[in-house]
C-alpha cells in the first residue's frame, strides 16, 4: 500500500466518522425537542437543598433570633396587589380572574371551537403529550407556555419558546396578566379566556 492510498483510506474513515457524528447530533436534537430535556437525580449528599434566601413572603420573628427547637416562620400569602417580579399588567380591559374566566376557548387553528374548563391549576401548553393543552404544529415548542394563577388572576408565561407567545399581538417576555376575551397566540393556534 503506497502513501497516497493510505492517505485516501484515512480521509475516508475521517469523513465517515464526521458523518456519524453529524447523524447522532441530529438525532439528539430531535429527541430533546420531542421529549424535553432529561431530568437528572441528585445524589443523596446533594439532595438537601441549601437554605433559601429570605423571602418577602415569610413572616419575620418578632423576638429577633429564633430559639433552638422553635418552629420556623410560616408562609404568608403575598399582598393582593403584588405581582411576580417583572410582570406586566394590561390596563383598560377587564382582567381574567378565577371568578370571571371559567373556560379557555380556541378561536383559530386546528382545534378551533374546542373549549377547556379552567380550574385553579397551571395549564401548560405545547407539543408535549404531558401538556394540558396539546398543540401539534411546526411553530409550537415542546413546552411552549404556561397559563397560571397569581392572586386569582390568570397570567400567561412564555417558557423560552422558539417562536414566542403573543398576547393581543404583542410578544410576551415576562409573565403577563391576561384580560378577558383577549387573543393569545401560540404557533398557529389562538385562544381566549372567557366567562
Amino acid at each position: 500500500m503506497n502513501p497516497s492510498e493510505l492517505t485516501l483510506l484515512v480521509l475516508r474513515f475521517g469523513f465517515l466518522l464526521l458523518l456519524w457524528l453529524f447523524v447522532f447530533g441530529i438525532v439528539y436534537a430531535l429527541r430533546s425537542d420531542l421529549f424535553g430535556q432529561r431530568v437528572r437525580k441528585l445524589p443523596d449528599a446533594q439532595a438537601v437543598a441549601p437554605a433559601p434566601a429570605p423571602s418577602p413572603f415569610l413572616a419575620t420573628p418578632t423576638s429577633g433570633a429564633t430559639a433552638p427547637g422553635a418552629t420556623a416562620p410560616t408562609m404568608q400569602p403575598p399582598p393582593a396587589s403584588s405581582l411576580p417580579t417583572g410582570a406586566n399588567t394590561v390596563t383598560g380591559k377587564p382582567k381574567a380572574t378565577v371568578l370571571s374566566a371559567g373556560r379557555l376557548t380556541i378561536t383559530s387553528g386546528p382545534k378551533q371551537g374546542t373549549e377547556l374548563p379552567l380550574g385553579r391549576e397551571p395549564l401548560t401548553i405545547g407539543r408535549s403529550s404531558e401538556s394540558g393543552l396539546v398543540i401539534r404544529d411546526d411553530y409550537t415548542s415542546t413546552h411552549h407556555a404556561r397559563l397560571l394563577l397569581w392572586n386569582d388572576e390568570w397570567m400567561i408565561q412564555d417558557l423560552d419558546s422558539t417562536n414566542g407567545t403573543f398576547l393581543d399581538g404583542k410578544r410576551v417576555s415576562v409573565p403577563t396578566q391576561v384580560p378577558l376575551n383577549t387573543p393569545v397566540k401560540i404557533g398557529t393556534t389562538t385562544f381566549e379566556l372567557r366567562r
